[in-house]
């Protein structure tokens, strides 16, 4: 579990094929490896990725063809920047919202708007999300934990409006139009629709 407030902008520094559609990553990322363990999970740009080996400031993770079809890391390369946070323990402060790490599909940018003090960027939603995303509400793009501001006509994209701190410490201040990015929409939504639905059926 995580929160969505990004500790360090890292970068992918290896990418090897591996059978059956898959990928090993080599992510460099010196502080969230300080206290890292083989075995302990990582999100990268809001993938929860399990700590397979251990080097100088960096780490290995092998990414199965569920995750790279639903995520933005089939895209990976040498030199790629990453968004990284380490799991929330029982004292941490939540900051942002509860973010699982299991990334529910992708969005693409569609336009920024840069002001003085802060950027509104729009995002494609993709209709099978939508019914999900409520203005004012919690998502996580690339892993970031961030309240939506608007939905656009028939909830096709939405919007949020990033801080400098944002933009400057997460990918989403390099993010250009066309990009790709991961969501993940919040859980409590997708556990109440699936009560009611159960509770219609009985």
């Amino acid at each position: 579990m995580f929160t969505g407030i990004v500790e360090e902008l890292g970068e992918v520094v290896a990418v090897t094929p591996l059978p059956d559609d898959a990928l090993r990553l080599v992510v460099a990322g010196p502080l969230v490896t300080s206290d890292a363990r083989h075995g302990d999970s990582i999100a990268v740009n809001g993938v929860c990725l399990t700590v397979t080996e251990l080097g100088a400031g960096s780490f290995g993770a092998d990414v199965m063809r569920e995750t790279l079809e639903r995520s933005s890391l089939r895209d990976a390369h040498t030199g790629t920047r990453v968004n990284l946070e380490r799991p929330v323990t029982l004292g941490t402060r939540l900051g942002g919202h509860l973010v699982q790490g299991h990334v529910d599909g992708t969005g693409t940018v569609i336009g920024r708007e840069p002001s003085e003090h802060w950027e509104i960027v729009r995002i494609s939603l993709p209709p099978a999300l939508a019914r999900y995303v409520v203005e004012k509400g919690s998502i996580a793009v690339d892993g970031v934990s961030l309240t939506v501001a608007s939905l656009g006509d028939g909830a096709q994209w939405f919007s949020v409006s990033l801080i400098p701190t944002t933009l400057e410490r997460t990918t989403l201040g390099h993010r250009q139009v066309g990009d790709v990015v991961n969501l993940e929409v919040d859980v409590l939504a997708k556990y109440v629709e699936s009560l009611i639905a159960r509770g219609g059926e009985s």
